[in-house]
């Protein structure tokens, strides 16, 4: 009778090895494959993000428009805009009113996005007692820079919106589970002028966009130009209000 040889525990071990480092190699692309289709996603979200504040204005009355307040936590619920005082938002600063935009509510890993916009381009007149609304020739004050002191001449200059993915590793951000964000200690110099609150040398009107995206700085950053705002606004006939 033949007898039938198995495999020795050498053999076997072998075979495990070899399996794993193929595993192993083919992990590594699948995990890069994913991380940037989330990031593609992100991003598109964020253009949608764009168009929507562009469409937030162009709801307003003819020659009366605003951009929306941040998510400072005085809206009626998550995701609302945030109060006004004579017409202005209270604070400039927060996470993004995707519920009053009617957009996501977070990135690709789940996190809310942090929101900025120029005081002078929020004014609803219909509340304004003395401050006058944003017209054909208003600045706006945000600056997006390329180094993390927020000294150099900038990527983009007088933007009235800038808003902020906090990346893959979400350092910085609230995860919309209610997550709390980092402490600025805990995040890395380049990443502290993206947090709702920045830390010195950047100020509330900085930012900061850098590539490419590593360890240390993995944000996306996109904003929105005066330029290209009042350019939408009048494809059909200017609605903007000359100065006086």
């Amino acid at each position: 009778m033949k007898r039938i040889r198995g495999f020795s525990l050498i053999e076997l071990a072998i075979v495990l090895v070899i399996v794993t480092l193929l595993i192993g190699g083919l992990a590594v692309p699948l995990t890069a494959q994913i991380q940037a289709r989330r990031i593609a996603e992100t991003r598109a979200d964020m253009n949608a993000i764009r168009e929507a504040i562009i469409g937030y204005a162009m709801r307003q009355p003819a020659g009366q428009p605003y951009l929306p307040c941040p998510d400072d936590g005085t809206g009626l619920a998550e995701g609302d805009e945030g109060s006004r005082d004579a017409g202005r938002c209270l604070n400039t600063r927060g996470k993004l009113p995707w519920r009053t935009l009617g957009v996501d509510n977070a990135d690709a890993w789940g996190n809310r996005f942090t929101y900025a916009v120029t005081r002078d381009f929020t004014n609803d007149r219909s509340l304004i007692l003395v401050n006058t609304g944003f017209d054909s020739n208003t600045p706006g004050d945000l600056e997006v820079h390329k180094g993390q002191n927020c000294s150099d001449a900038g990527i983009a200059h007088q933007v009235a919106v800038v808003v902020v993915s906090h990346g893959p590793n979400g350092r910085g951000a609230q995860n919309k589970g209610g997550g709390t964000p980092l402490a600025p200690a805990q995040v890395p110099a380049s990443e502290r002028a993206n947090l709702v609150v920045p830390t010195a040398p950047c100020t509330e009107t900085d930012f900061v966009s850098l590539t490419p995206l590593d360890d240390d700085f993995d944000d996306l950053i996109v904003w929105l130009h005066p330029n290209t705002l009042k350019n939408r606004l009048c494809q059909n006939g200017c609605p903007l209000n000359s100065p006086p």
